[in-house]
């Protein structure tokens, strides 16, 4: 005897949700604000209603941020090394260290907003509307 499961929501792109995470827009729809302020993320989109504050995004934002400018500033840093022989300290010390400062409040906002698509799109903690009580039927948007 075959069991046959069905589920009631529909899929969601999980690429299309990151891009559109990536943007700085919501994850559902594309088209509104997905931060209210620098880092805050909105409570409800403003053109979809999508809500958003379910997020859980915590620390894996600034680890991500931190690991993919950790990277670049190495590279950078092999890179004047092998290029020129003789580097004076100072010299990192101008350009290495506003880098690691400026270069992941650069990222950081896009990272995050890449990580909140990423979990509204895999129905993560409170964006699976089963899991709030609402008709999935309501939770489609065109």
């Amino acid at each position: 005897m075959p069991v046959e499961m069905t589920t009631d929501t529909p899929k969601r792109s999980v690429g299309k949700a990151v891009w559109n995470g990536m943007k700085l827009r919501c994850p559902h729809c594309g088209k509104g604000h997905l931060f209210r302020s620098y880092l805050k993320v909105a409570d409800t989109c403003d053109v979809c209603g999508e809500e958003l504050h379910h997020h859980r995004a915590d620390d894996f934002p600034p680890y991500l941020s931190i690991v993919l400018v950790g990277h670049v500033i190495v590279g950078l840093m092999l890179h004047l090394e092998m290029a020129y022989q003789d580097v004076a300290p100072w010299i990192y010390v101008v350009t290495m260290v506003p880098a690691a400062i400026i270069l992941p409040l650069i990222t950081l906002p896009s990272i995050k907003g890449a990580v909140v698509g990423l979990q509204w799109a895999n129905k993560m903690y409170g964006f699976d509307p089963k899991s709030r009580g609402e008709d999935p039927g309501l939770a489609s948007y065109p």
